[in-house]
């Protein structure tokens, strides 16, 4: 069945599990890929903790190499041109490694393939830690399987507020942002949703965007537990 032009072609695709690396075939470009090389970084955290600029995606595959890799949306744009219109697609993507790490970006491309390649490359580049608990005053089981307190995220027209849920409950959303919380290994949510999250895109990103709330600066001392 063919798609009228513009028209959203909206697919999860499936999760891709981690790739191995080759260390020593790898001949990193920047200076913190050869500190990386040379042990002197040996862990993700100490790259958040000193806030340090990561342009080479064999970085995040050797630090992070358990990263998991799903398409959350893909579709397809069309912009008018001097020669005609001009087609594009854009994928949407997340990595997380189900364990307080996780990654959402999007890119455009006049391919499908290139456009899903771009998405995952630039999520493993937008990674960030995540800081999950038992903040529910149902739940007092202490384990890390919902988020410790409420946060809120917002991208275009869309808010996502996000809530503390005692264990077994489930992750009470939709779909696509179920897909970015259990990259982040969070199981257990409550949430409310404004805007049009039929927009895929700034859905996975307000989820996203609530998530990366949950560290900041007065967390410096808990990361990479």
């Amino acid at each position: 069945m063919s798609r009228r032009p513009g028209q959203r072609n909206r697919r999860k695709g499936r999760d891709r599990g981690p790739s191995v690396f080759d260390l020593e075939a790898w001949v990193p470009q920047t200076d913190v890929g050869k500190m990386v090389k040379k042990g002197t970084i040996t862990s993700i955290y100490d790259v958040f903790r000193d806030s340090l600029r990561v342009s080479d995606v064999n970085i995040i595959d050797y630090l992070v190499p358990n990263l998991t890799e799903t398409v959350l949306d893909v579709g397809r744009v069309q912009r008018q041109t001097d020669a005609g219109r001009k087609t594009l697609f854009v994928a949407t993507a997340g990595v997380g490694n189900k364990n307080g790490i996780v990654g959402v970006a999007q890119a455009k491309a006049a391919g499908v393939g290139t456009a899903i390649r771009n998405a995952i490359v630039l999520a493993k580049l937008n990674i960030v830690p995540i800081k999950r608990g038992c903040g529910s005053w149902e739940c007092t089981c202490s384990n890390p399987h919902s988020i410790p307190f409420q946060v809120e995220g917002k991208v275009g027209s869309v808010s996502v507020i996000l809530k503390p849920a005692p264990k077994g409950l489930g992750l009470v959303i939709g779909d696509v942002a179920k897909s970015v919380l259990e990259l982040a290994g969070v199981s257990d949510i409550w949430s409310k949703t404004f805007g049009d999250t039929r927009t895929t895109q700034n859905f996975c990103k307000a989820t996203f965007e609530a998530l990366r709330t949950t560290y900041n600066i007065s967390h410096v001392s808990d990361w990479g537990e």
